[in-house]
């Protein structure tokens, strides 16, 4: 960087401690940098050289801090601490790398905060890479991507060194308390491949709310042994018991046998309701590709049926037209028919939420698309990592639960009607 424009950047600087940054310094700097033949981005760009800067002058007003008083300032004099000179150490920034001088004490006290001892990256490069993973990007594609748009290199193991810190945050979420009352809780599970000795299948099991307040809530995460599920099952929802959930209106599963008498036994007045895009999806397993469209349009009459009479009679039309076909469909729904029917007794508004495939499908879409990328994991604790990083930035604007709240009202009423102020007491 030529002196004028070094003068001018100080100048700037400066005169963004006392208000906001000046446009016409801004262009300033701009305009000495395309003079010069100074690139705005790249190593020692103008924004690399603006970077070190104000580091730089960050890390001068820590010491000066530390120490009491101004560099050159007599007062310092017979304090029996003073500065002693820097040393060059080169930091991983958004920007790519920048090389900065860190100010040092004589008697080695100075602990500075911005960039701390040992650390090569500031706090923005570690979000960017929190970011990636939670988006699916295995190691190597973050560090293929940081070496190509900022020129860094940085190992895998160190990739693994920045998102094992949300480890201790993923504990206290799992161990966080609970709202006393969910109207739905929806129950579902993932499987994913972990390497124990052998690479096996082995399920993550997800619980998500929707709030009396209309937001979705995970309200944990558990990797199973691949066992009996009913039998974990029972286990999760004992420890979200403990965790302060007293009551649940709904339940929105699978048809894994066992799986009502487990919720039962903990929540004994919670309705269990099959999922309905479990049941299409499986219906959809036992038939031809080319049958999908007609039979996803065959059955819609049947879960949207306004009364389960109506519903009977609307399967009963689905099963002369496939019966003969796919029999196995037929049998599936008639397996499922007590556990699929008990949200048609309530109303629509009750129905939208319980049946909305944006629920948990945008959840479990995410959480796919992140473990796909891994292939498989070395362990359990891998597995879940990769998982929570996944939900933890499904909506990072709030933009989807605004929406979700503004559209809750009507459900709300609904709820609290047809449970008979079980929210309402349950809140107070």
């Amino acid at each position: 960087m030529t002196a004028d424009l070094a003068d001018t950047a100080l100048v700037a600087k400066r005169k963004q401690r006392d208000s906001a940054v000046d446009a016409d310094l801004v262009g300033q700097l701009v305009a000495q940098a395309r003079d010069s033949g100074l690139q705005l981005t790249g190593e020692g760009g103008l924004l690399a050289q603006l970077t070190k800067l104000v580091v730089e002058s960050a890390l001068e007003g820590e010491i000066t801090d530390h120490l009491g008083y101004e560099h050159g300032d007599p007062a310092g004099r017979g304090t029996g601490n003073s500065r002693n000179g820097t040393r060059s150490k080169t930091v991983v920034t958004d920007v790519g790398p920048v090389e900065i001088d860190v100010p040092r004490d004589r008697d080695g006290s100075f602990e500075p905060q911005l960039v701390r001892k040992r650390q090569r990256r500031l706090e923005g490069v570690e979000n960017m890479v929190l970011s990636l993973s939670a988006k699916g990007l295995t190691h190597g594609e973050i560090c293929s991507h940081l070496h190509e748009v900022y020129g860094v290199e940085v190992s895998k193991q160190t990739i693994t060194t920045i998102t094992d810190k949300v480890i201790e945050g993923m504990t206290e979420w799992q161990n966080r308390p609970l709202d006393p009352v969910y109207p739905v809780v929806f129950l579902d599970a993932i499987h994913v491949k972990i390497r124990d000795g052998k690479v096996a299948n082995r399920p993550i099991y997800v619980a998500m709310a929707v709030t009396v307040e209309g937001r979705r809530d995970i309200l944990g995460l558990w990797v199973g042994d691949g066992g009996e599920g009913a039998k974990f099952w029972l286990q999760v929802l004992t420890e979200l018991r403990n965790r302060g959930v007293e009551d649940v209106l709904m339940c929105v599963c699978d048809g894994l046998k066992g799986f009502p008498d487990a919720i039962n036994q903990v929540w004994p007045a919670t309705v269990v309701q099959t999922c309905v895009v479990h049941l299409l999806r499986a219906s959809f397993r036992y038939a031809a590709r080319q049958d999908w469209d007609a039979i996803a349009k065959a059955l819609k009459p049947v879960y949207t049926a306004p009364t389960e009479a109506a519903a009977l009679e609307r399967f009963c039309e689905f099963t002369e037209i496939w019966g003969v076909k796919y029999p196995a469909i037929v049998r599936m729904w008639e397996n499922a028919w007590a556990e699929f029917t008990p949200f048609l007794a309530f109303d629509v508004e009750i129905r939208r939420v319980v049946c909305t495939t944006n629920a948990i499908e945008s959840v479990n879409a995410r959480i796919r698309k992140a473990v796909r990328a891994r292939g498989h994991f070395p362990n359990e604790q891998a597995a879940l990592k990769c998982v929570y990083m996944a939900i933890m930035s499904l909506d990072p604007t709030g933009t989807g639960q605004k929406k979700w709240v503004i559209r809750w009202k009507p459900a709300l009423n609904a709820f609290d009607i047809a449970f008979d102020g079980r929210l309402s007491s349950a809140r107070k």
